[in-house]
């Protein structure tokens, strides 16, 4: 399963939103007036003498929430750490782990020996959770009851769950907290995040960089396409931190300023 990112909504005209908030700090309009003159080509040169002033509040009044699928569980935990921000993630808790697709890196799978022990260890792990969720839940279904059962794992549930449902689907939800404990980095997730314009720029400065990880930079890619299509000027100057000026990696520089550089037309 490939990355997927979904711009699901945003503030409406978000650039004439930012400046607004531009024109307030700038000059003596009254609330009721912000909007009168602000043409296409005013709101543009608002927005572009904040980005030369280097005036970054204005920005934060608008927002842009996005749904990601495809990504790894070591991806999420990447994104989540950009605080300035709200997340809504898939439960391992209440969605079965069997249902979980499993990201392979492109380096594993581009070497044959490396992608076969990786292969075996998902295989591993994921019948690994089938059958510690299956045994745990046999466990919470014979204390239920309070006798022994006699039967295979798969019968004693399909016969409980037959007798009674709703109890059977909440042991299935309490065995997943525990059963999920062995489920990889490499297992798929979706989640609903919500940022800020500003918020995004730093996003994009950190995770478009070439040294970012490969599966978070091509989220950030694709967040940042469906960001110009909506608010061109707004982040007509979003990307790596090498675009406008030195590499700020130093010594851990990729080396590749000028064709980061070719890539997003500087």
């Amino acid at each position: 399963m490939s990355v997927k990112v979904t711009l699901l909504t945003h503030t409406p005209n978000p650039e004439q939103v930012v400046a607004m908030a531009a024109k307030l700090c700038y000059s003596p309009s009254g609330i009721e007036d912000l909007r009168d003159g602000l043409t296409e080509e005013k709101t543009t040169s608002f927005l572009n003498m904040l980005s030369d002033l280097g005036h970054g509040s204005p920005t934060e009044h608008v927002s842009f929430t996005f749904g990601i699928e495809g990504i790894s569980r070591a991806c999420s935990h990447q994104l989540v750490r950009h605080r300035i921000a709200s997340y809504s993630q898939q439960s391992q808790r209440y969605v079965d782990g069997t249902s979980f697709e499993f990201v392979t890196p492109p380096e594993i799978k581009s070497c044959p020996e490396a992608y076969e022990e990786y292969k075996k260890v998902i295989d591993l792990q994921s019948d690994a959770y089938s059958k510690i969720r299956d045994a745990l839940v046999v466990k919470y279904i014979k204390e239920f009851k309070g006798e022994e059962l006699s039967g295979t794992n798969d019968e004693i549930i399909n016969s409980f769950k037959e007798e009674n449902k709703r109890q059977c689907n909440a042991f299935i939800k309490k065995a997943n907290e525990d059963a999920r404990f062995v489920l990889p980095n490499a297992c798929t997730t979706k989640i609903v995040c919500t940022f800020n314009a500003r918020s995004l720029h730093n996003f994009f400065a950190h995770r478009c960089c070439n040294r970012a990880q490969w599966e978070i930079r091509e989220v950030a890619e694709q967040m940042l396409l469906q960001c110009l299509e909506v608010a061109p000027t707004l982040f007509k100057n979003c990307g790596p931190s090498c675009l406008f000026g030195p590499c700020p990696e130093g010594k851990m520089s990729c080396g590749k300023m000028k064709e980061m550089r070719e890539k997003y037309g500087r």
